[in-house]
């Protein structure tokens, strides 16, 4: 069987703990009786030729109970496996044993961490980070930065963050700028704009001519819409990196602009940059771009082509050629550009595309095949590739199917909180809207603090009409976590509407749409601003958001319901 990308990353983040710097002696296992020790070898034995046939639900269930008293190197082998197999009850299990047996060691603590993230177990999680953070050897902080990022890519940011930020900032020695650098960016992930300014400004405190830090408060202005701050601090990273002739942020203030979405104005600083003589390749990969993003089609495929003739282009100039036909209507085009990059290193994104557009024709056989061929050929991919294939169905009208694959798929990922979650939204989309509830009801008696489940809840309760108060209740209480979330801002907005409150509405859904940049908040925005009797804005956000997303199907059918003879 392949190696999984999951395990990869697991070893990625064992091996970073391993550089931290701390002594790593895992503590003497207790003895194993000898009709024990049999057992667990046969069940090892049965588990790896269940690993061998590709069998990962039973490969990472017979060794997670092997291991259940077993040695720490069985423990530490069940707890890949169950990683790797996203077999998350059975990996926990353990981890739990690997980490018991072996506390001191920080490969055992963070595989242990890194689960216990995926399953929102945050009192946990943070247990047992502490210790790797407190006691790291004080030249090892960029095996720390590496650390967060690992944790980051395993688990969801917000999680990570709430179990990093004081146990990081507690840690002894204190942290280096990187450090607070790298937990700077991850607030920004978890929609936390206050700490992620504590921990950059922090960093600015140690060292005033971190760029990072600096790139971290750009950010954080574009996010909250702060376009003066945002230009001078892109400004100001460009005189750091000239001073020190470094040429890495010469794009700086183009790269803020066009996140701003002040294309002129990154247009004429790319030209001037030109003029300079910076990298004329670059240049032209960022106009193209910028014509992509501005709706200017036709540019964008002249400078793509052009990148691509010149053989300056990755493959992702060609996805955006095949984008630019499927959304100009050359369907033929696009399906032969997406299967051209089938094998590429943009292969699961342009199969997924290309399955989109076979659905259109209603050729579901050979779209499902497209993404199973791959799957076969690529098993570390059938865990994404599986929810590619659940949304495809949802987005082509057929959300039962998606649900029922999502339920399937739940027997060989067992209680994985990604599918359970999953399978609850598309539960609603194909108006089991009881179900729906009810699954996310059980999924948030499980995990009581994840915002994202709060949000669902209170969302799907909201667009239902059902229980308003008790929806903006768990609403707000998602806030708290993830203060600056568009999608928990968004749902805000929302309930407040359905309240009545479509004038108090507005502010949050504009300042979620500042944040998100979503056509479903843009929806939403334009509905609060028309309800309240500002129709001429409402038509400049609707039209502002069609012309980023003119496929949005939430946006028409907005528009089809609030103007019936303009969009019928």
């Amino acid at each position: 069987m392949a190696v999984m990308t999951a395990m990869r990353l697991f070893a990625a983040a064992v091996a970073a703990a391993a550089v931290i710097g701390l002594a790593g002696c895992a503590s003497t296992p207790p003895p194993q009786d000898k009709t024990h020790h049999e057992d667990a070898g046969t069940q090892t034995v049965v588990a790896e030729i269940a690993l061998e046939r590709g069998d990962c639900r039973s490969a990472s269930d017979g060794y997670a109970a092997a291991a259940r008293n077993g040695t720490t190197a069985l423990a530490r082998r069940a707890s890949e496996v169950g990683l790797a197999c996203e077999n998350l009850p059975a990996a926990w299990q353990s981890v739990e044993r690997w980490h018991a047996t072996a506390p001191e060691d920080p490969n055992a603590a963070v595989a242990y961490a890194t689960v216990a993230l995926k399953l929102y177990k945050i009192p946990e999680a943070r247990g047992a980070l502490a210790p790797v953070f407190k006691t790291a050897d004080p030249g090892a902080q960029k095996d720390l930065v590496a650390l967060i990022e690992l944790l980051a890519q395993e688990a969801d940011a917000t999680a990570t963050f709430a179990a990093l930020d004081d146990t990081v900032g507690s840690a002894a020695p204190s942290p280096s700028p990187p450090v607070m650098v790298a937990l700077g960016d991850l607030a920004l992930r978890a929609y936390d704009f206050n700490r992620a300014e504590h921990h950059a400004r922090d960093a600015l405190t140690h060292d005033a001519g971190s760029v990072t830090a600096m790139r971290v408060l750009a950010r954080l202005s574009i996010l909250r819409g702060d376009a003066p701050a945002a230009i001078a601090a892109a400004r100001e990273v460009m005189h750091i990196d000239d001073a020190n002739g470094d040429a890495s942020g010469k794009f700086e203030l183009a790269d803020v602009l066009t996140e701003l979405d002040r294309l002129e104005e990154a247009r004429q600083e790319l030209e001037r940059l030109r003029a300079a003589g910076a990298g004329g390749d670059e240049i032209d990969r960022r106009l193209a771009l910028i014509a992509f993003q501005s709706g200017d089609l036709k540019e964008a495929r002249r400078r793509f082509a052009d990148l691509i003739d010149r053989g300056e282009a990755s493959d992702a100039a060609l996805f955006y050629l095949a984008d630019i036909a499927s959304r100009t209507g050359d369907k033929e085009a696009a399906l032969a550009a997406y299967r051209e990059l089938a094998d590429s290193s943009m292969a699961v994104e342009a199969r997924t595309r290309a399955a989109g557009l076979l659905l259109d024709r209603s050729e579901r056989r050979a779209a499902l095949e497209l993404l199973d061929s791959y799957a076969t050929a690529h098993p570390e991919s059938t865990f994404d590739l599986t929810l590619a294939k659940a949304h495809l169905l949802a987005d082509h009208g057929d959300a039962e199917g998606g649900s029922t694959l999502l339920s399937a798929a739940l027997e060989r990922y067992p209680h994985h909180p990604t599918l359970e979650y999953e399978r609850a939204t598309l539960l609603e989309r194909a108006g089991h809207v009881h179900e729906s509830v009810q699954a996310f009801e059980r999924l948030l008696t499980e995990r009581p603090d994840d915002p994202t489940l709060q949000n669902a809840l209170g969302y799907t309760l909201a667009d239902h009409g059902l229980e308003l108060s008790r929806a903006e209740t768990l609403i707000r209480r998602a806030l708290t976590v993830t203060p600056d979330s568009p999608a928990v801002l968004d749902s805000l907005g929302w309930v407040r509407l359905r309240r009545g409150d479509a004038r108090g509405a507005v502010p949050t859904l504009e300042r979620a749409y500042t944040i998100g940049r979503d056509s479903e908040i843009a929806a939403h925005w334009g509905e609060a601003l028309w309800l309240s009797g500002s129709q001429t804005q409402a038509r400049k956000v609707w039209a502002a958001a069609l012309a980023h997303e003119p496929d949005s199907d939430v946006l028409k059918a907005t528009l089809h319901r609030l103007l019936p003879q303009e969009h019928p």
